[in-house]
């Protein structure tokens, strides 16, 4: 007996549909639970092997002790959302109402379902950097919206203005941009972003950008929120989260930012999806976002170090390497290594050298575009991203 429902499109939008047309895990799920069978080194999924900053692991400590366990209220608790908006202030000078121009979701990924969900209705096209993040796939089908792709390549992965510009039709309801970006680590530069809020003040867009890597950025690159732009509050709607500043993914903490009849829509739609969520976090997350910057610095710092250790070690292997100027990941393109299907090489990696990868292809609509490229995370310790280069060696043919 067959499940009816919506499920199958949302899957197949997603490339999670097999032949049978039953669902498959997602790629992360599938290589995440390789990574365990074998005993390999994950460097598949972005997620760090260390916590985040004391003073915000014993700030959540104190709220669930202080009784902070019931439903929050449901736009997020005031601190949080003051925390928000003295954020937007204190490193891009983003005046924010933290009462009617924020509001907090269950991690950046419910942040996108809800602001697509709430803005698109069935049939408006949605313009999405390829590659892109599975869940935008994802989003975009449950809504009923038709997805649009512009292809960033690479090693540069700069973006092509005449074909974002072309991808804009009369139907065209939103831009999502990511940036920093993931897969590619590409932080969009200043002529990237003026061409982006040119276009859409020009064809009368909201632009939604996902910035949840905005603090881990290398080598001096900044990060620029688009709504810092000319013209641009007023139709951006700029979505981040604590998970990856702070590494403390599993917190599911993210926030929304645009003006307040944006906002007003998105919480319509947001509150019959969770309702609320993560109580007793939302302290520790408005503890968090008031560190001081030596904190941020610091955690970039870090990571980057590890970005340092794994490009040097993957191009020692032989991989062409782009170098990623934010974000947890680094993209390697394996044939080179006699290596042609990346996602075959992901398969059998554990067994070749003992270490998960993720293929890139399943970031795109055109696989051809990536057939050979592999996505690794530096987000692990020194020893960790050393022992997995040390593995890597096993594929050397030279």
């Amino acid at each position: 007996m067959t499940v009816p429902g919506r499920w199958r499109e949302v899957a197949r939008q997603s490339n999670l549909l097999r032949a049978d047309g039953t669902p498959a895990p997602t790629i992360f799920a599938e290589m995440s639970a390789l990574a365990t069978a074998t005993g390999s080194i994950n460097l598949g999924q972005g997620f760090p092997d260390t916590d985040g900053p004391v003073p915000v692991l014993e700030a959540a400590v104190a709220a669930i002790r202080g009784g902070a366990n019931q439903y929050p209220p449901g736009r997020g608790t005031p601190d949080l959302r003051r925390a928000v908006a003295e954020h937007q202030s204190r490193f891009y000078g983003l005046d924010v109402d933290p009462d009617t121009q924020v509001l907090v979701t269950v991690g950046a990924t419910e942040g996108i379902a809800a602001t697509i969900l709430a803005l698109c209705e069935p049939g408006d096209e949605v313009v999405v950097l390829e590659p892109y993040y599975d869940s935008y796939a994802a989003m975009i089908s449950m809504a009923g919206a038709v997805r649009r792709t512009v292809q960033l390549r690479f090693p540069d992965y700069r973006l092509d203005v005449a074909a974002l510009t072309a991808a804009v039709t009369d139907r065209t309801r939103l831009l999502l941009l990511n940036t920093p970006h993931n897969p590619t680590g590409r932080v969009l530069d200043a002529a990237e972003l003026d061409a982006v809020a040119r276009l859409a003040r020009e064809r009368d867009l909201t632009v939604v950008t996902d910035e949840v890597y905005e603090h881990l950025t290398f080598d001096a690159v900044v990060h620029t929120p688009l709504a810092g732009l000319p013209g641009m509050a007023q139709r951006t709607v700029t979505i981040s989260s604590a998970g990856k500043t702070f590494s403390v993914t599993g917190w599911k903490v993210g926030w929304v930012v645009a003006r307040p009849e944006l906002v007003d829509a998105i919480a319509t739609v947001k509150q019959f999806l969770t309702y609320v969520g993560s109580g007793p976090l939302q302290p520790a997350v408005a503890t968090a976002l008031r560190l001081p910057d030596e904190v941020y610095t610091g955690l970039a710092n870090r990571l980057r170090a590890g970005r340092d250790a794994l490009v040097d070690g993957l191009l020692a292997v032989g991989f062409t390497v782009s170098v990623p100027a934010g974000t947890y990941f680094v993209v390697a393109d394996a044939a080179p290594l006699g290596y042609p299907d990346g996602t075959r090489l992901c398969r059998e990696l554990p067994a070749l050298a003992g270490v998960v990868a993720i293929p890139v292809r399943v970031f795109h609509d055109d696989e051809a575009t990536a057939r050979s490229l592999v996505r690794f995370a530096f987000c692990k310790r020194p020893e960790v991203i050393a022992e997995a280069v040390a593995r890597l060696k096993a594929l050397h043919r030279g």
